[in-house]
């Protein structure tokens, strides 16, 4: 079996809600040039989990759609995929065209499909399907975005106030730093103090502290050693973006998704299991929980994995 690599299906989902705008611009710059930003936009989850149900179980993958407005006055709506998985994955262009033809059956000729890949094969570029039998066939493209390429462009993450330079940042370092934990740590202060640096007002710096919480995932010890050098470096800095209530306010939505995975995937979750991962207090246990929420096979199988990791 291949070693799982950190899961980054959750926070990817978030940072995607609450930036945007910016994710757009920064990934899809054309794609945002074309969007009439003052009608604003509207995600569309649940029609999204009715046409490709299937994708919300499956392991290492984020997808968001969300109608938007164009500047020409016509709509579209943006299917948007992240492959966050490690591994080679040679259904993935047609599992792209599959997607992009359910939609378009709810949706018509209005639907723009874009791929994010945060894999580490340098070479994987998946970004077209075709198929021809008989005479008869079809070819379907898309815009991909590879996060890898991001290495060789370091210094233009470091000159930029976009939000998901710093996002990029901390995905690069988790691939990185799998086998390296203190040198993950070391990025995972590196990438807070960062935070402070590029000006960014409170609320931003709650969100991106929970995504760099999430995809650089520390052991106890080390997690233990980050929250005391938060503590000192807001109390120097005399704010508490971070800490104390926030701090417990990261831990509950990380509660709270292990939950949510659950019962997507098995439509109940037993009171004895909600109570138990409520009391859960150590983020990088609740991190390896979310992994399992998403991989197990049975809701019996996650309750006997949860008492094996009480006992520890």
């Amino acid at each position: 079996m291949t070693k799982k690599t950190s899961e980054f299906d959750s926070p990817w989902k978030k940072i995607i809600e609450h930036f945007f705008k910016e994710f757009m611009l920064f990934f899809f710059s054309q794609v945002h040039d074309s969007i009439d930003w003052t009608r604003g936009y509207e995600f569309l989850d649940k029609e999204l989990q009715k046409l490709i149900r299937e994708s919300i179980t499956k392991e290492r993958r984020v997808d968001k759609l969300v109608k938007v407005w164009l500047k020409n006055g016509e709509t579209a709506v943006l299917y948007i995929h992240i492959e966050v998985q490690a591994q080679y994955d040679s259904e993935f262009k047609e599992r792209m065209f599959i997607y992009h033809y359910r939609l378009y059956d709810r949706y018509g000729p209005n639907v723009v499909s874009l791929a994010i890949l945060g894999d580490d094969r340098k070479n994987w570029l998946p970004k077209a399907y075709s198929y021809e039998k008989l005479g008869c066939g079809m070819s379907f493209h898309f815009p991909i975005v590879k996060l890898l390429d991001y290495r060789d462009k370091w210094d233009e993450l470091d000159q930029s106030n976009n939000p998901f330079a710093i996002v990029v940042k901390a995905h690069l370092k988790s691939l990185e730093t799998r086998k390296s934990l203190k040198e993950r740590y070391s990025w995972k202060v590196d990438l807070y103090k960062a935070l402070y640096q590029a000006n960014y007002n409170k609320d931003e710096i709650r969100e991106l502290y929970a995504f760099l919480d999430w995809v650089l995932t520390l052991p106890s010890g080390l997690e233990q050693n980050f929250d005391n050098f938060v503590y000192k470096y807001e109390e120097a800095k005399k704010v508490e973006y971070v800490t104390s209530i926030e701090r417990r306010g990261i831990l509950q939505r990380s509660r709270e998704d292990v939950i949510e995975n659950l019962d997507v995937r098995f439509n109940h979750v037993p009171e004895t299991v909600v109570k138990k991962i409520q009391s859960i207090h150590d983020t990088s246990l609740l991190t390896k929980l979310h992994r399992e929420a998403i991989l197990v096979e049975s809701i019996e199988a996650f309750e006997k994995r949860l008492k094996k990791q009480g006992k520890h």
